[in-house]
C-alpha cells in the first residue's frame, strides 16, 4: 500500500486541496513514478469543470508528469528503478485490441486516461501501465518537457500520421499552448510556416517561434491572399472561425486537421472539398512509439515549450493563471514544492 500527497478536488468549482491518498497495491504492468514536474493542460481544467461529463471526483488532474520510476511491477518491461519517464494523457490500454496490436495504442476503446477514473500527476507519486511510461532521452529539459506528453503529441501526430515533407507548407490557427508548440515542430520539421492569429501583439512571438509569414485569423483579405498554398492547416483554437476561408487556404490534396477542441459543429462546403480533393480530419494524442519520436525529435532539435513555472503548492494560483488567459504559453508544476 502507498499513501501520497495529492491536490485533489472534490466536485465541479472546487478549489484543489492536498490530501493524502491511498494508492493500493501496485498492478503487475504497472510503473510508479515520483513527479518531479508536470505540466498544465486546458485538459485539466475542462475536467475540473465536468465539461465533457466523464470526471469522478475527488478528482487528481495532471496528465504531463516528468520523474523517476520508483516501482516496477512483478510483470512490467523495460523500466527500471531510478529511470526518468515521462507520462501523459493515457495511462492505460488493454493491449490487446486490434488497435493496440496495430500500433494505434492511442485509439484504444478500452484506454484509461490519466486523469479519467485514475489519480492524475498533480501529487507526489502517478501510476500508469509499463508501455505509457515513456524514457526520457538524454539532452531533453526535463523542467519544461511535461507539456510535450500531451499538447506536444497532440500538434506533432499529424506529421507523422499524414506523411508531411519538408517541401510542404504548413498553417497554424493559434498561437496558442498548443499552436506555439505546432510552430517550432513545423519550423524544425523544415516546413515553411505560416502563423495564423488573432493578436497582432503575438506576431513578432510567432516568428521567433519559427513562423515565416503571420496572417491575422479575422482579416478575410489576408486569408484570401493565400488561397490555394498551404498543404496541411493544424487548427489549435477551440473557437468558431471563417470555416470556409480556412478551407479556402488549402492547396489541392491539403488538409485541415483540427486538434482544438471546436464545440460546435464545423460548416463546410462539399464542393470545396470535392473539386480540390482536400481533406479534414482530427486526431488524438499518440501511441507510445509516437511519443517516444516525440521526445528524441525534440531532444534533437532543442525544442522546448515556452513555460512559467508554478511550485505545486500554488497549484490553485496556477489554474487561475491558465482560466483566465494569463499562461504565456504552458504551465510547469515543480513537484519540489508540493
Amino acid at each position: 500500500m502507498a499513501t501520497i500527497k495529492a491536490w485533489a478536488a472534490q466536485g465541479p468549482g472546487k478549489p484543489l486541496a492536498l490530501q493524502d491518498l491511498d494508492l493500493g497495491p501496485l498492478g503487475a504492468e504497472e510503473v510508479e513514478v515520483d513527479v518531479e514536474y508536470c505540466g498544465i493542460c486546458h485538459s485539466d481544467l475542462s475536467m475540473l469543470d465536468n465539461d465533457w461529463g466523464m470526471t469522478q471526483y475527488p478528482l487528481v488532474p495532471g496528465h504531463e508528469a516528468i520523474g523517476r520510476v520508483s516501482a516496477v511491477g512483478s510483470h512490467a518491461k523495460g523500466l527500471q528503478v531510478g529511470q526518468r519517464v515521462g507520462v501523459g494523457w493515457t495511462a492505460e490500454t488493454c493491449m490487446h485490441c486490434r488497435e493496440c496490436l496495430s500500433g494505434a495504442q492511442n485509439l484504444c476503446p478500452n484506454g484509461t486516461p490519466t486523469i479519467g477514473g485514475h489519480h492524475g500527476a498533480f501529487a507526489q507519486k502517478v501510476r500508469a501501465h509499463w508501455a505509457w511510461a515513456i524514457p526520457v532521452p538524454d539532452g531533453l529539459d526535463v523542467a519544461s518537457a511535461g507539456p510535450l506528453l500531451c499538447g506536444g503529441i497532440t500538434v506533432f501526430k499529424p506529421f507523422l500520421a499524414y506523411d508531411i515533407k519538408p517541401t510542404m507548407r504548413v498553417g497554424v490557427v493559434g498561437i496558442g499552448g498548443l499552436g506555439h508548440m505546432a510552430i517550432k515542430f513545423a519550423a524544425a520539421w523544415g516546413c515553411d510556416v505560416t502563423a495564423f492569429t488573432s493578436t497582432a501583439a503575438k506576431a513578432d512571438e510567432a516568428r521567433g517561434f519559427g513562423a515565416h509569414h503571420v496572417v491575422a485569423s479575422r482579416d478575410s483579405a489576408a486569408i484570401a491572399a493565400i488561397a490555394g498554398s498551404l498543404d496541411l492547416l493544424l487548427v489549435t483554437v477551440n473557437v468558431p472561425m471563417d470555416w470556409d476561408a480556412m478551407v479556402g487556404t488549402l492547396a489541392p490534396k491539403g488538409r485541415m486537421h483540427v486538434v482544438g477542441a471546436v464545440l460546435e459543429p464545423i460548416p463546410v462546403a462539399a464542393f470545396s472539398l470535392i473539386m480540390k480533393q482536400r481533406e479534414i480530419s482530427g486526431s488524438p494524442t499518440g501511441s507510445p512509439t509516437d511519443i517516444a519520436t516525440l521526445l528524441d525529435f525534440a531532444a534533437r532539435h532543442d525544442i522546448r515549450p515556452q513555460v512559467e513555472m508554478f511550485p505545486m503548492g500554488k497549484v490553485n494560483e496556477a489554474l487561475t493563471h491558465l482560466r483566465e488567459g494569463k499562461a504565456r504559453y504552458r504551465i510547469v508544476l515543480d513537484a519540489s514544492a508540493i
